[in-house]
């Protein structure tokens, strides 16, 4: 085929067709580099942030780790809430923990959005996971997942002193604080559940599976990922009614006067 014949053929083919073409391979290139896409052909436009493996912070974890970086997290958390056109997010969730800081960071920023968030919990959200699960809106899990609540672990060189164990005891605090104030189960509960014995080999704690997270207050509703959806549609649904009702309007994610 000549160059002119493959010219005029291009010119024959639609604009969205090619539009469509690029948007798909944005959409892969940004699935390949963060974990995430922003899906915009449903009822309405929602990102999706995948958080998996464990969560990496201050330091770098071996390169067969499977991980989740929060100085890639916390950018995309700023830009989800100041771009107009997403309306909400969906947390998908299936990790083994990680940092302490970084994963509550994380979960701070989620649970200070003003747009509807939603999580969902698959495979596991165990440790600092817990945090995560819990930060959305609405929270879900599947029947098959489970986490583990346990106290924190420090590695490396620990130094045998009072001081140690009262540092140990404010960051384990942090961590009580905050799921007990997104989710449904009490400070009390939450550190019974954290230093229960006889259920983890060598260790305290406790081990729920989907519907045992459900029932102490952990996770809000069992579902799957159709369930998340339909209910972050509703939440954004809902947030455009109330804002309908201040006598504001929404062009997109943004407010307006």
């Amino acid at each position: 085929m000549s160059n002119q014949q493959a010219d005029e053929n291009n010119k024959d083919k639609p604009e969205n067709e090619s539009a469509h073409s690029t948007t798909g391979e944005e959409q892969t290139e940004q699935i390949a580099k963060t974990g995430s896409v922003t899906q915009s052909k449903g009822d309405h436009t929602i990102h999706c942030l995948t958080i998996v493996g464990q969560v990496e912070g201050h330091y770098i974890l071996p390169p067969q780790n499977k991980t989740t970086k929060y100085e890639h997290v916390i950018p995309q958390l700023v830009a989800i809430e100041e771009d107009p056109e997403i309306e909400g997010l969906l947390i998908i969730l299936n990790t083994v923990g990680g940092d302490v800081e970084a994963g509550l960071a994380i979960a701070e920023l989620i649970a200070g959005m003003k747009k509807p968030t939603v999580s969902i919990v698959l495979g596991g959200g165990h440790s600092i996971g817990v945090p995560l699960a819990v930060c959305a809106k609405h929270s879900f899990i599947v029947p098959s997942a489970s986490m583990t609540i346990h106290p924190i672990r420090l590695s490396g060189l620990v130094l045998g002193v009072p001081q140690t164990l009262s540092y140990f005891d404010k960051m384990q605090e942090r961590i009580v604080r905050f799921v007990s104030d997104n989710s449904n189960i009490s400070a009390d509960k939450f550190r019974e559940l954290m230093t229960k014995t006889g259920e983890l080999v060598m260790d305290i704690g406790t081990v729920l599976d989907g519907e045992k997270a459900v029932e102490v207050g952990i996770i809000d509703s069992l579902g799957g990922l159709s369930d998340a959806i339909s209910c972050l549609y509703d939440l954004i649904e809902k947030d455009a009614e109330e804002h309908k009702k201040k006598g504001t309007r929404k062009k997109g994610g943004r407010v307006t006067g």
